[in-house]
Protein backbone atom coordinates (compact mmCIF):
# COMPACT_ATOMS: atom_id res chain seq x y z
CA UNK A 1 0.00 0.00 0.00
CA UNK A 2 2.94 2.35 0.82
CA UNK A 3 4.84 1.52 -2.14
CA UNK A 4 1.36 2.52 -4.28
CA UNK A 5 1.43 6.12 -2.76
CA UNK A 6 4.68 6.68 -3.00
CA UNK A 7 4.52 5.97 -7.14
CA UNK A 8 1.31 7.47 -7.26
CA UNK A 9 2.53 10.56 -5.41
CA UNK A 10 5.74 10.62 -8.14
CA UNK A 11 3.73 10.38 -10.90
CA UNK A 12 1.56 13.46 -9.78
CA UNK A 13 4.46 15.28 -9.34
CA UNK A 14 6.09 14.27 -12.74
CA UNK A 15 2.87 15.44 -14.40
CA UNK A 16 3.17 18.46 -12.41
CA UNK A 17 6.70 19.47 -13.57
CA UNK A 18 4.93 18.43 -16.96
CA UNK A 19 2.40 20.79 -16.98
CA UNK A 20 3.96 23.83 -15.87
CA UNK A 21 6.54 23.26 -18.04
CA UNK A 22 3.48 23.07 -20.64
CA UNK A 23 1.84 27.03 -19.19
CA UNK A 24 5.53 28.28 -19.56
CA UNK A 25 5.96 27.57 -22.94
CA UNK A 26 2.05 28.97 -23.56
CA UNK A 27 3.34 32.02 -21.67
CA UNK A 28 6.55 32.50 -23.31
CA UNK A 29 8.32 32.03 -26.79
CA UNK A 30 11.91 32.19 -27.89
CA UNK A 31 11.26 33.06 -31.03
CA UNK A 32 13.36 36.34 -31.58
CA UNK A 33 10.21 37.59 -33.92
CA UNK A 34 7.87 38.05 -30.85
CA UNK A 35 10.31 40.19 -29.34
CA UNK A 36 8.91 44.08 -28.94
CA UNK A 37 10.53 46.60 -29.91
CA UNK A 38 10.87 49.81 -27.24
CA UNK A 39 12.65 50.46 -23.76
CA UNK A 40 12.41 47.99 -21.17
CA UNK A 41 12.83 48.49 -17.52
CA UNK A 42 14.91 46.21 -15.46
CA UNK A 43 12.74 43.75 -13.68
CA UNK A 44 14.93 43.63 -10.63
CA UNK A 45 13.16 40.79 -8.18
CA UNK A 46 13.82 38.42 -11.27
CA UNK A 47 17.69 39.91 -12.76
CA UNK A 48 20.46 38.03 -11.10
CA UNK A 49 24.37 38.16 -11.37
CA UNK A 50 25.93 35.35 -10.53
CA UNK A 51 29.73 35.23 -10.78
CA UNK A 52 32.57 32.33 -9.57
CA UNK A 53 35.98 32.83 -8.99
CA UNK A 54 38.77 29.84 -8.21
CA UNK A 55 39.35 29.12 -4.13
CA UNK A 56 42.99 28.28 -4.45
CA UNK A 57 42.58 25.97 -7.37
CA UNK A 58 40.04 23.42 -4.79
CA UNK A 59 36.78 24.63 -6.10
CA UNK A 60 34.99 27.36 -7.83
CA UNK A 61 33.27 29.67 -5.25
CA UNK A 62 29.56 31.33 -6.13
CA UNK A 63 28.28 34.49 -5.30
CA UNK A 64 25.26 36.73 -6.14
CA UNK A 65 24.38 40.17 -6.99
CA UNK A 66 21.08 41.75 -7.45
CA UNK A 67 18.76 44.32 -7.01
CA UNK A 68 19.88 45.88 -10.68
CA UNK A 69 17.88 48.72 -11.96
CA UNK A 70 18.43 50.16 -15.50
CA UNK A 71 17.23 50.57 -18.99
CA UNK A 72 17.17 48.25 -22.22
CA UNK A 73 16.21 50.05 -25.36
CA UNK A 74 15.34 47.34 -28.12
CA UNK A 75 15.03 47.68 -31.51
CA UNK A 76 14.76 44.13 -33.18
CA UNK A 77 14.65 44.92 -36.99
CA UNK A 78 18.07 46.85 -36.10
CA UNK A 79 19.64 44.61 -33.03
CA UNK A 80 22.80 46.75 -33.56
CA UNK A 81 21.03 49.91 -32.31
CA UNK A 82 20.50 48.22 -29.19
CA UNK A 83 21.00 49.83 -25.68
CA UNK A 84 21.97 48.73 -22.24
CA UNK A 85 22.26 50.73 -19.49
CA UNK A 86 22.45 48.52 -16.01
CA UNK A 87 23.32 49.62 -12.18
CA UNK A 88 23.99 47.09 -9.47
CA UNK A 89 24.05 47.42 -6.06
CA UNK A 90 27.72 46.19 -4.16
CA UNK A 91 25.69 45.78 -0.80
CA UNK A 92 23.60 43.08 -2.50
CA UNK A 93 26.37 40.90 -2.83
CA UNK A 94 25.45 37.30 -1.06
CA UNK A 95 27.11 34.22 -0.63
CA UNK A 96 26.52 31.05 1.68
CA UNK A 97 28.37 32.80 4.44
CA UNK A 98 27.46 35.66 6.12
CA UNK A 99 31.15 36.75 7.39
CA UNK A 100 32.39 36.29 4.21
CA UNK A 101 29.94 38.65 2.96
CA UNK A 102 30.79 41.38 5.08
CA UNK A 103 34.43 40.38 4.02
CA UNK A 104 33.93 40.89 0.44
CA UNK A 105 31.59 44.33 0.81
CA UNK A 106 34.88 45.81 3.12
CA UNK A 107 37.91 47.76 2.00
CA UNK A 108 40.23 45.20 0.99
CA UNK A 109 37.90 43.79 -1.65
CA UNK A 110 34.90 45.84 -3.43
CA UNK A 111 34.72 48.42 -1.05
CA UNK A 112 30.90 48.85 -1.13
CA UNK A 113 30.98 52.00 1.13
CA UNK A 114 33.51 54.06 -1.42
CA UNK A 115 31.79 52.36 -4.21
CA UNK A 116 28.38 51.64 -4.20
CA UNK A 117 27.65 50.64 -7.57
CA UNK A 118 28.61 48.56 -10.30
CA UNK A 119 27.29 49.75 -13.64
CA UNK A 120 27.64 48.45 -17.43
CA UNK A 121 26.79 50.69 -20.40
CA UNK A 122 26.69 48.83 -23.60
CA UNK A 123 29.10 50.65 -26.52
CA UNK A 124 28.23 47.91 -29.24
CA UNK A 125 25.96 45.23 -30.05
CA UNK A 126 26.44 42.46 -32.51
CA UNK A 127 24.01 40.01 -33.36
CA UNK A 128 25.80 36.72 -33.91
CA UNK A 129 22.66 34.62 -34.38
CA UNK A 130 19.29 34.30 -34.19
CA UNK A 131 18.83 34.76 -31.13
CA UNK A 132 22.57 35.84 -29.64
CA UNK A 133 24.36 39.21 -29.45
CA UNK A 134 27.56 40.06 -28.62
CA UNK A 135 27.45 43.05 -26.07
CA UNK A 136 30.42 45.07 -26.12
CA UNK A 137 30.47 47.97 -22.84
CA UNK A 138 31.91 49.52 -20.06
CA UNK A 139 32.03 48.54 -16.44
CA UNK A 140 32.39 50.48 -13.73
CA UNK A 141 33.73 48.84 -10.58
CA UNK A 142 35.62 49.41 -7.61
CA UNK A 143 36.07 53.15 -9.10
CA UNK A 144 37.61 51.65 -12.30
CA UNK A 145 35.86 51.90 -15.86
CA UNK A 146 37.43 48.91 -18.74
CA UNK A 147 35.57 46.86 -21.36
CA UNK A 148 33.83 43.85 -20.88
CA UNK A 149 32.22 41.51 -23.71
CA UNK A 150 29.01 39.82 -22.85
CA UNK A 151 27.89 36.99 -25.30
CA UNK A 152 24.04 37.26 -24.55
CA UNK A 153 21.03 34.91 -25.50
CA UNK A 154 17.35 35.70 -25.66
CA UNK A 155 15.55 33.31 -23.16
CA UNK A 156 12.02 34.01 -24.25
CA UNK A 157 9.67 36.84 -24.32
CA UNK A 158 5.49 37.22 -24.00
CA UNK A 159 2.62 38.29 -21.45
CA UNK A 160 3.44 37.97 -17.82
CA UNK A 161 0.47 36.12 -16.47
CA UNK A 162 0.69 38.13 -13.38
CA UNK A 163 0.79 41.30 -14.00
CA UNK A 164 0.17 41.57 -17.67
CA UNK A 165 3.45 43.35 -18.60
CA UNK A 166 5.28 42.61 -21.62
CA UNK A 167 8.43 41.01 -20.63
CA UNK A 168 11.51 39.63 -22.01
CA UNK A 169 14.64 37.76 -20.45
CA UNK A 170 17.92 36.84 -21.73
CA UNK A 171 20.92 35.24 -20.24
CA UNK A 172 24.72 36.35 -20.81
CA UNK A 173 28.09 35.08 -20.07
CA UNK A 174 31.79 37.14 -19.72
CA UNK A 175 34.55 36.92 -17.88
CA UNK A 176 37.08 39.60 -16.11
CA UNK A 177 39.63 39.98 -14.38
CA UNK A 178 39.51 41.28 -10.85
CA UNK A 179 42.84 42.33 -10.80
CA UNK A 180 41.89 44.56 -13.42
CA UNK A 181 39.41 47.09 -11.26
CA UNK A 182 42.34 47.14 -8.24
CA UNK A 183 41.20 44.46 -6.40
CA UNK A 184 43.96 42.25 -6.13
CA UNK A 185 43.63 40.49 -2.15
CA UNK A 186 44.97 36.85 -1.88
CA UNK A 187 46.40 37.08 -5.67
CA UNK A 188 47.10 34.98 -6.82
CA UNK A 189 45.57 31.79 -4.33
CA UNK A 190 42.16 33.29 -5.32
CA UNK A 191 41.52 33.40 -8.70
CA UNK A 192 42.19 36.36 -10.57
CA UNK A 193 39.68 35.40 -13.45
CA UNK A 194 35.83 36.08 -12.57
CA UNK A 195 33.27 34.34 -14.41
CA UNK A 196 29.59 36.20 -14.53
CA UNK A 197 26.17 34.19 -15.61
CA UNK A 198 23.39 37.10 -15.94
CA UNK A 199 19.48 36.30 -15.97
CA UNK A 200 18.80 39.45 -16.78
CA UNK A 201 14.67 40.26 -16.93
CA UNK A 202 12.92 43.00 -18.47
CA UNK A 203 9.84 44.91 -18.78
CA UNK A 204 8.39 47.08 -21.85
CA UNK A 205 7.63 50.67 -20.39
CA UNK A 206 6.79 52.29 -24.25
Amino acid sequence: MRLRLLVAGAAVLVSGAIVSQAVAQTVSTSDPKAVKAGTYKVDAYHTQIVFSISHFGFTDYYGLFSGASGTLVLNPAQRSESKLDVSVPVQSLLTTVPVLDTQLKGDQWFDAAKFPNATFKSTKVTPSGKEDALIVGELTLHGVTKPVTLKAHLVGSGINPLDKSFTAGFEATGQVKRSDFGIKQYLPLVGDEVSLRIAGAFVLQQ
